[in-house]
Formats: C-alpha cells, sequence, structure tokens
C-alpha cells in the first residue's frame, strides 16, 4: 500500500515514523486520529513485526513435542503474517529469517499433528527454533518425511515476495524483469501444485531465483538477473 508514513497526532500533536513503528494509533496519547505530513505518498508492505523464540528454545528438553509445535507454528504464523519487503519505498532483499520462519510454520503445523515425531524430525525441528537468528538448516538435513514442508514454504515465501516485486516495478518500470517474474510465478504455482514435494536443491534455486531478481531490482546489477534466468532455466 501506498501511505504517508510520517503521521503527527489531532489529538496532541505528537509527530512519529508509521515506517519504525508500524502503529496507526498515537505513541503518546493513543489517540488514532491522525493526518500525514508527507508530500506523497510511498510504497510500504514491511512491518515491524519480530520473532522470538527463546522461550521456545529453553523448553525443548522439557515440553512435549506437540505441544512446542503448536506453540511455534502460532509464533512463526504471528510473524509471517502480513510480512512484507518494501519499507518506506525500498526493496528488500528475501531475508533468511522470513524463510526459516515460513518453514517453521510450515514443519511445526505438520509435527502437531502428528501422534509420534521421529528423531531426525525432532533434530530438525529444533534446528528451525533459530529462525529467529536467521539460521536454516541446509538441504541434506531435511528428512524425507518433512521434504514437502520444506517445498512448501519455499514455494510460499517466493510467491509473497514475488508479489512484493510485482509492485515495486510498477513504481520502478522496468521490462527486463518482466519475463523473469513470469516465469517464477510458473515455478511457483507447479511446486504448490506439487503440494511441495519437490527434492530440497529445487526448491532452494527457486529461491535463488527470486534473491537475484530482488538483488538486481536494488542494487542494478545485470549479472544477478542473468543468474536468476540460469536458475530459472535448472528449474524447467
Amino acid at each position: 500500500m501506498k501511505i504517508r508514513g510520517q503521521r503527527e497526532c489531532k489529538a496532541c500533536g505528537t509527530q512519529w515514523s508509521y515506517y519504525e513503528t508500524g502503529e496507526i494509533s498515537c505513541p503518546s496519547c493513543g489517540s488514532h486520529h491522525s493526518v500525514g505530513t508527507d508530500d506523497e505518498r510511498t510504497l510500504h508492505t514491511a512491518t515491524s513485526a519480530t520473532l522470538d523464540l527463546t522461550p521456545l528454545r529453553g523448553n525443548v528438553d522439557s515440553e512435549p513435542i506437540g505441544r512446542l509445535a503448536d506453540r511455534a507454528s502460532d509464533r512463526a504464523r504471528g510473524f509471517t503474517r502480513g510480512y512484507g519487503f518494501i519499507d518506506a519505498g525500498r526493496l528488500r532483499p528475501l531475508d533468511d529469517a522470513y524463510l526459516a520462519a515460513m518453514e517453521l510454520k510450515h514443519v511445526a503445523a505438520e509435527l502437531g499433528r502428528r501422534l509420534t515425531v521421529d528423531e531426525d524430525e525432532e533434530w530438525y525441528f529444533s534446528g528451525l527454533l533459530r529462525a529467529d537468528e536467521g539460521d536454516r538448516p541446509d538441504n541434506d538435513s531435511v528428512p524425507r518425511s518433512l521434504r514437502a514442508a520444506r517445498g512448501l514454504a519455499c514455494a510460499n515465501a517466493v510467491r509473497e515476495y514475488r508479489a512484493d516485486l510485482r509492485s515495486y516495478v510498477q513504481e520502478h518500470p522496468d521490462s527486463a524483469v518482466d519475463g523473469a517474474l513470469e516465469r517464477l510465478g510458473t515455478h511457483i504455482k507447479r511446486i504448490r501444485a506439487l503440494d511441495g514435494d519437490v527434492p530440497p536443491p529445487e526448491a532452494e534455486r527457486l529461491v535463488a531465483a527470486a534473491r537475484s531478481i530482488g538483488r538486481y531490482l536494488i542494487d542494478g546489477d545485470e549479472g544477478e538477473l542473468t543468474l536468476a534466468e540460469s536458475r530459472l532455466d535448472s528449474l524447467e
């Protein structure tokens, strides 16, 4: 959405930045009545949501895995819901914290439905509890039973990033990325149609292609766009 991020409270006159707080209410008096003081509206989709999994990591050895998975799923869902990649008009990269949180949401939901959880699944889940630190388990550590959850998480994360890429391009037209964005969308749909059940390296190539498109738009490095096209070719 396009907003005037610099706000002034009509009740008490306090000024604040919506870009920093993510809140429409006045930080001083709580009033919802404010006016934008910017000259123009700016594209902004980012939120101020944070993810803290420290309490869950501390309970790994003492809390039943099903209950811990439910709590983790709720926290990851709250963090990823409405997450955006355009901050006051500036495009941001597709970051590992968001990817890990998206995967945690899917994996935790899957394990929360299980009557029993294997040791390798539990170990993998515990690794995802470092999503708030931007840590993601590597491809080789993905249990076969959780491959689909990882693939679907990657596809869904890239789908959300692609939506913001398209919004950004509408504001900053660049026909050079049109084909790559179209092809990216095709592969997202294909992997989602398979419920994410693709080899982990394939899901990672989808992520890498999206990241290269983003870096091209952020930095103008044409080599990144070429790299994105090459990664999309490998998904054919």
